[in-house]
Protein backbone atom coordinates (compact mmCIF):
# COMPACT_ATOMS: atom_id res chain seq x y z
CA UNK A 1 0.00 0.00 0.00
CA UNK A 2 3.10 2.36 0.70
CA UNK A 3 4.52 2.03 -2.56
CA UNK A 4 1.21 2.27 -4.32
CA UNK A 5 0.79 5.12 -2.46
CA UNK A 6 3.74 6.91 -3.70
CA UNK A 7 3.30 5.99 -7.08
CA UNK A 8 0.15 7.79 -6.65
CA UNK A 9 0.94 10.69 -4.85
CA UNK A 10 -0.93 9.84 -1.87
CA UNK A 11 -0.20 9.79 2.41
CA UNK A 12 2.44 6.62 2.04
CA UNK A 13 1.95 6.17 6.09
CA UNK A 14 -1.82 6.60 6.35
CA UNK A 15 -2.01 3.95 3.46
CA UNK A 16 0.58 1.65 4.98
CA UNK A 17 -1.40 2.04 8.55
CA UNK A 18 -4.67 0.87 6.75
CA UNK A 19 -2.69 -1.64 4.58
CA UNK A 20 -1.21 -3.18 7.92
CA UNK A 21 -4.72 -2.55 10.04
CA UNK A 22 -7.12 -4.24 7.41
CA UNK A 23 -7.45 -7.89 8.24
CA UNK A 24 -6.91 -7.10 12.09
CA UNK A 25 -10.43 -8.99 13.14
CA UNK A 26 -9.10 -11.88 10.55
CA UNK A 27 -8.74 -14.75 14.12
CA UNK A 28 -12.45 -13.24 15.33
CA UNK A 29 -14.36 -13.42 11.55
CA UNK A 30 -12.44 -15.47 9.33
CA UNK A 31 -15.12 -18.67 9.73
CA UNK A 32 -18.09 -15.61 9.20
CA UNK A 33 -17.37 -13.98 6.06
CA UNK A 34 -19.86 -11.41 6.26
CA UNK A 35 -18.44 -10.02 9.77
CA UNK A 36 -14.96 -10.13 8.07
CA UNK A 37 -13.80 -5.89 8.00
CA UNK A 38 -17.21 -4.58 10.27
CA UNK A 39 -15.62 -5.99 13.27
CA UNK A 40 -12.49 -4.33 12.34
CA UNK A 41 -13.81 -1.11 11.47
CA UNK A 42 -15.98 -1.07 14.62
CA UNK A 43 -12.66 -2.36 16.99
CA UNK A 44 -11.05 0.90 15.25
CA UNK A 45 -13.48 3.04 15.68
CA UNK A 46 -12.30 5.04 18.64
CA UNK A 47 -8.65 4.94 16.99
CA UNK A 48 -7.17 7.92 15.77
CA UNK A 49 -7.77 7.07 12.09
CA UNK A 50 -10.30 9.48 9.45
CA UNK A 51 -13.66 7.91 8.34
CA UNK A 52 -11.59 7.35 5.15
CA UNK A 53 -9.74 4.44 6.76
CA UNK A 54 -11.94 3.41 8.37
CA UNK A 55 -14.41 3.05 5.48
CA UNK A 56 -11.16 1.32 3.53
CA UNK A 57 -11.24 -1.20 5.92
CA UNK A 58 -14.66 -2.28 6.06
CA UNK A 59 -15.10 -2.40 2.50
CA UNK A 60 -12.38 -3.88 1.62
CA UNK A 61 -14.31 -7.33 1.93
CA UNK A 62 -16.39 -7.97 -1.61
CA UNK A 63 -18.60 -10.29 0.32
CA UNK A 64 -20.49 -6.85 1.81
CA UNK A 65 -20.87 -5.81 -1.32
CA UNK A 66 -19.34 -1.97 -0.91
CA UNK A 67 -18.16 -0.06 -3.49
CA UNK A 68 -15.65 1.60 -3.24
CA UNK A 69 -15.08 5.34 -3.66
CA UNK A 70 -12.16 6.88 -2.65
CA UNK A 71 -8.31 6.36 -4.04
CA UNK A 72 -7.88 4.89 -0.81
CA UNK A 73 -11.02 2.53 -0.79
CA UNK A 74 -9.74 1.51 -4.15
CA UNK A 75 -6.38 0.59 -3.59
CA UNK A 76 -6.72 -1.34 -0.74
CA UNK A 77 -9.69 -3.06 -2.40
CA UNK A 78 -7.36 -4.08 -5.63
CA UNK A 79 -3.84 -4.29 -3.55
CA UNK A 80 -5.69 -7.25 -1.44
CA UNK A 81 -6.60 -9.37 -4.39
CA UNK A 82 -3.50 -8.83 -6.28
CA UNK A 83 -1.22 -9.85 -3.02
CA UNK A 84 -3.46 -12.76 -2.31
CA UNK A 85 -3.04 -14.16 -5.71
CA UNK A 86 1.27 -13.27 -5.63
CA UNK A 87 0.60 -15.47 -2.38
CA UNK A 88 -1.07 -18.63 -4.79
CA UNK A 89 1.75 -17.52 -7.55
CA UNK A 90 4.75 -17.95 -4.75
CA UNK A 91 3.31 -21.12 -3.54
CA UNK A 92 3.71 -22.95 -6.26
CA UNK A 93 6.92 -21.96 -7.16
CA UNK A 94 9.47 -25.05 -6.12
CA UNK A 95 11.37 -22.80 -3.63
CA UNK A 96 8.34 -21.29 -2.23
CA UNK A 97 9.87 -18.26 -2.44
CA UNK A 98 9.06 -14.64 -3.25
CA UNK A 99 12.49 -13.82 -4.71
CA UNK A 100 11.54 -16.43 -7.65
CA UNK A 101 8.53 -14.93 -9.21
CA UNK A 102 8.11 -12.32 -11.77
CA UNK A 103 5.70 -10.08 -12.86
CA UNK A 104 5.60 -12.22 -16.12
CA UNK A 105 5.34 -15.37 -13.91
CA UNK A 106 2.12 -13.43 -12.62
CA UNK A 107 0.99 -12.26 -15.45
CA UNK A 108 1.01 -15.83 -17.55
CA UNK A 109 -1.06 -17.42 -14.31
CA UNK A 110 -3.47 -14.68 -14.28
CA UNK A 111 -4.63 -15.84 -17.74
CA UNK A 112 -4.74 -19.02 -16.50
CA UNK A 113 -8.59 -19.23 -15.11
CA UNK A 114 -8.34 -22.06 -13.28
CA UNK A 115 -4.98 -20.62 -11.32
CA UNK A 116 -6.15 -19.34 -8.29
CA UNK A 117 -10.01 -19.56 -9.10
CA UNK A 118 -10.09 -17.53 -5.50
CA UNK A 119 -8.78 -14.68 -6.49
CA UNK A 120 -10.84 -12.28 -7.51
CA UNK A 121 -9.71 -11.34 -10.46
CA UNK A 122 -13.12 -9.16 -11.34
CA UNK A 123 -11.78 -7.14 -8.49
CA UNK A 124 -8.17 -7.02 -9.89
CA UNK A 125 -9.62 -5.64 -13.64
CA UNK A 126 -11.20 -2.83 -12.09
CA UNK A 127 -7.93 -1.65 -10.79
CA UNK A 128 -7.18 0.52 -14.20
CA UNK A 129 -10.60 1.92 -14.21
CA UNK A 130 -10.16 2.52 -10.38
CA UNK A 131 -6.58 4.09 -10.23
CA UNK A 132 -5.69 4.15 -13.94
CA UNK A 133 -2.96 1.45 -13.62
CA UNK A 134 -2.77 -1.73 -15.86
CA UNK A 135 -3.49 -5.59 -14.10
CA UNK A 136 0.19 -6.01 -14.78
CA UNK A 137 1.78 -2.37 -13.00
CA UNK A 138 -0.42 -3.59 -10.13
CA UNK A 139 1.51 -7.27 -10.24
CA UNK A 140 4.97 -5.29 -10.29
CA UNK A 141 3.88 -2.83 -7.86
CA UNK A 142 2.84 -5.13 -5.25
CA UNK A 143 5.55 -8.01 -6.19
CA UNK A 144 8.23 -5.24 -5.14
CA UNK A 145 6.75 -4.30 -2.38
CA UNK A 146 6.19 -8.08 -0.85
CA UNK A 147 9.72 -8.94 -2.15
CA UNK A 148 11.05 -5.96 -0.08
CA UNK A 149 9.25 -7.78 3.35
CA UNK A 150 9.82 -11.50 1.85
CA UNK A 151 11.10 -12.61 5.06
CA UNK A 152 8.32 -11.09 7.41
CA UNK A 153 5.70 -12.30 5.20
CA UNK A 154 7.77 -16.01 5.65
CA UNK A 155 7.76 -16.11 1.97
Amino acid sequence: MKVLARKLNQDEEQWGLVGLLHDLDWDYTKTEPTKHAVMSAEMLKNEDLTDEMRSAIKIHNYVLGLEPQTPLEKALYSCEAMTGFIVAVTLVQPSKKLKDVTADSIMRKYKEKSFGAGAKREIINKVQEYLGISVEELAKICLEAMQGISDQLGL
